[in-house]
């Protein structure tokens, strides 16, 4: 079947209210008013929720009445029911699952024709973190002869690697298959069934072979072409990687090679754009986080968008791809907990239906801190979700993101979800009266990386193996105390840090190097996000104590790399920890608050910034970071020695006090020789910076393409906002209001990362801060993309050729 884009020309409206036109995807929720008594509160950003619907008419010819039609939604948030031509099509309760709809039985041939989605997303709260809502994710139409191969019907799996060797299989009737293996143009393998129609399948040898990987991520192309009386039917092409997966005790291995898992948790919103999911924002993402230095990423705690996938097959990132964040137990009211028994068994197929091919899937995930296996009934799902991904996929290991403190507590009766929504498990006799998914993150920001010893106990060992035990690879969530013991306890177990502390960076890794049984880090977040308001800020107001911070908080100021894609001391440190580091990163926590003691959330390490420029705060107290895996660094301040430190943990702080110039850091072996110098320098004069992004874009024959700063037509670029001066020094106490304007091109959002403010993405105007924004927008048809920004004291445009 042919694949068409599918996302011009809708029409999309609040219901009851006027429509106007959009173009996919699209989220609906980022254009409501944020209320400090929205339903959803802190864990939505305070966006309340409504039911969308939208309609596009489009023309079907004559010759499609002996073909096949069908439409792919790759996201619908939430309840999504399709309609074609007033006749219910199908959609999908899970917000986050891609789905099929079928047209042929609905479409009128050589007329005009009406498809209509209705999301509905107005029962709140229905997600833990900003969640969007409508058609967030693209559509696809697929149009081939009846009877041909359907999308997402070739399966390719690596039978082995030396030499490379796969197995083809194609969903289809009984018919002629070629199958041919392509290296970009080049045809390098090729073969046909010996028996057509009985199994539609071939294996076939690649001669020389590459094999994929996060070092090396080659791909293939797979082409099928199905005949009948040597007529062609169809032709189908799928993308893949050769890439063979094992994991035991002695550790988890790519193409037999152990392969320690560089982590970062991420959640699906695209910060300024919402949870609209465009090709070029998924692939900026995994660019920069590769960049960055992780190899591996948990799409936490829903499936990744297909875009994702496609970037980190392309670039080489490993993926966790995980399902829900909850199973019968709510742990909001009108989450997906009302429709999972109903619902799970499909969304595993789809999951698996859509991930197969990607070789940078390396792990599936049933689900991340439920309460359900306390009991026997949440074990029994669970050994029979794991069932059906092996029946599914057998190449792939099966896990899951397990609390181990919760699994103990609930154990006790003390459980925190309920099936009802309501903020307890009433399953045992005992009562945890007022607890609830809120309330215990709110404890654990008090108790804070405490919490990682908090399940070390026998009862809890024995309350938490079962779920442990069902597991492939078992993921343990803020439970690191437990580490150094399941060597012991649990010989045959696999294990990683599922979702970990970033400031428990160093010793973490340490143990990860340490125990071959434990395969990885993820550490929350590796990249900020919308919702769950605070959780990580170091806050300098005062409403920003406690985990539930109050309107107008607006994101969650948690990851190593801010909501723009800046990267802050938690990744610098991170790359240390990691040996990533060609010399030593300074980083300084903000000098521009004297006398305030910032309220420290839990789920950050430090604050500090790339910057040694802060106009006006001389004189002020100044904490230094410095980033290194050397044995000492010393510390300078216009060629003044400042001292002389131990690096304990990749990290040195030192304090001093504010003034402009150069601050420098030089490292030394544990032998006293220099291993390395960094500085930061205060900008010499502050101007406001355009600078358009020339980051990796999209993927042509599983390729990346650079895009360089000219724009093909309805491209979605980047332009960085900056105040500071020439050689790139950031300017972070100068802030302003910029207002943006766009011509040959349209804005799609506008913001910074301010976790605290009521400006919206979509207005064009925004303060920048501690010097920085983002500008998104799409290009128009050929031309110039010019973009204008005005602030208070600044002027500055950028202008890009589109082709």
């Amino acid at each position: 079947m042919e694949k068409f884009a599918f996302n011009d020309g809708w029409m999309y409206g609040v219901k009851g209210r006027e429509k106007k036109r959009v173009v996919l995807p699209h989220d609906a929720m980022l254009a409501e008013e944020r209320d400090a008594g929205s339903a959803g509160g802190s864990a939505c950003a305070f966006f309340p929720g409504n039911i969308y619907e939208y309609e596009k008419v489009f023309a079907v010819p004559e010759e499609w009445r002996e073909k096949h039609v069908v439409f792919q939604f790759e996201g619908v948030y939430r309840n999504a029911v399709v309609s074609i031509n007033g006749k219910k099509a199908g959609g999908a309760a899970y917000g986050y699952i891609p789905f099929f709809v079928d047209g042929d039985e609905f479409l009128t041939y050589g007329a005009e024709n009406r498809i209509s989605v209705t999301a509905d997303n107005s029962m709140q709260p229905n997600s833990r973190w900003y969640s969007g809502g409508g058609i967030y994710r693209p559509v696809n139409l697929w149009v081939g002869k009846k009877n041909g191969i359907e999308p997402e019907g070739i399966r390719v799996t690596t039978v082995s690697i030396q030499p490379p060797r796969i197995c083809v299989e194609v969903e289809t009737v009984s018919r002629e298959l070629l199958v041919e293996i392509l290296d970009g143009e080049r045809i390098v393998a090729s073969g046909q069934p010996d028996r057509a129609g009985e199994e539609n399948r071939i294996t076939l040898e690649i001669p020389g072979g590459k094999l994929w990987s996060a070092e090396k991520p080659e791909c293939y192309t797979c082409r099928v072409t199905l005949s009948e009386g040597g007529e062609v039917v169809d032709v189908a092409e799928a993308f893949f990687g050769i890439r063979k997966l094992e994991w035991s005790k002695k550790g988890f291995f790519v193409n037999g090679k152990e392969t320690l898992l560089r982590g970062g948790c991420i959640h699906h919103d695209n910060g300024i754009l919402g949870a609209a999911a465009y090709a070029e924002s998924e692939w900026r993402r995994v660019r920069m986080l590769k960049q960055a230095g992780y190899n591996a990423l948990r799409i936490s705690h829903n499936p990744s968008s297909t875009a994702m996938l496609e970037a980190c097959d392309a670039l080489g990132m490993y993926v966790i791809d995980e399902t829900w964040d909850m199973w019968y137990n709510r742990k909001t009211k009108y989450d997906y907990g009302m429709d999972f028994m109903e619902c799970y068994e499909a969304d595993i197929r789809s999951l698996v239906s859509r991930d197969y091919n990607h070789p940078c899937v390396v792990m599936y995930s049933i689900g991340n801190e439920v309460s359900e296996p306390a009991q026997k009934r949440g074990v029994e799902l669970a050994e029979r979700m794991v069932g059906h991904f092996h029946a599914l996929d057998h190449t792939r290991p099966v896990t899951a993101g397990i609390n181990l403190m919760i699994i103990s507590r609930s154990a006790k009766g003390n459980g925190i979800y309920s099936e009802d929504g309501e903020g307890r498990d009433t399953s045992n006799e005992k009562k945890m009266q007022g607890m609830n998914s809120t309330m215990f993150n709110m404890i654990t920001s008090m108790v804070g990386t405490g919490m990682n010893k908090g399940a070390n106990s026998k009862k809890a060992d024995a309350a938490t193996s079962p779920i442990l035990d069902a597991l492939d690879i078992a993921g343990y969530n803020y439970a690191s105390g437990r580490y150094p013991l399941e060597g012991k306890a649990h010989p045959d177990r696999v294990l990683y840090g599922s979702e970990t502390f970033p400031q428990d960076i160093a010793k973490n890794w340490e143990m990860v190097k340490k125990y071959p049984y434990l395969v990885g880090d993820f550490m929350w977040t590796a990249w900020d996000y919308l919702g769950e308001a605070g959780i990580g800020a170091w806050a300098y107001t005062p409403d920003g104590k406690g985990f539930d911070k109050p309107y107008p908080w607006l994101l969650a100021d948690v990851g190593a790399l801010d909501i723009l894609g800046n990267p802050n001391g938690q990744m610098f440190w991170a790359q240390a920890v990691w040996g990533l580091l060609q010399a030593p990163v300074i980083a300084v926590r903000p000098v521009n608050h004297p006398g305030v003691t910032p309220a420290k959330g839990s789920w950050r390490g430090t604050n500090a910034l790339p910057t040694w420029s802060w106009h006006g705060c001389e004189g002020n107290r100044a904490v230094v970071e410095v980033y290194t895996d050397a044995a000492e660094v010393e510390l300078y301040l216009n060629e003044r020695k400042l001292g002389r430190k131990k690096v304990k943990g990749c990290r040195a702080v030192f304090r001093t006090k504010y003034e402009p110039g150069v601050l420098k850091a030089v490292s030394f072996d544990s032998a006293g020789n220099q291993t390395g110098e960094g500085n930061l320098k205060t900008a010499e004069e502050i101007s406001l910076w355009l600078t358009p992004e020339t980051g990796l874009a999209k993927t042509v024959q599983g390729e990346a393409t650079a895009s360089g700063r000219t724009l093909e037509t309805g491209e979605v670029a980047y332009i960085r906002v900056r105040l500071g001066d020439g050689n790139h020094n950031v300017e972070a106490n100068a802030d302003e209001k910029i207002s943006v304007m766009v011509s040959g091109g349209e804005l799609l959002g506008f913001g910074s990362a301010n976790p605290r403010t009521e400006e919206r993405y979509d207005s064009g105007s925004f303060a920048t801060y501690y010097g920085q924004a983002l500008i998104a927008v799409r290009a128009g048809g050929r031309g110039v993309l010019t973009v204008t920004a005005r602030g208070e004291n600044h002027r500055a445009e950028c202008r890009i050729p589109i082709k």
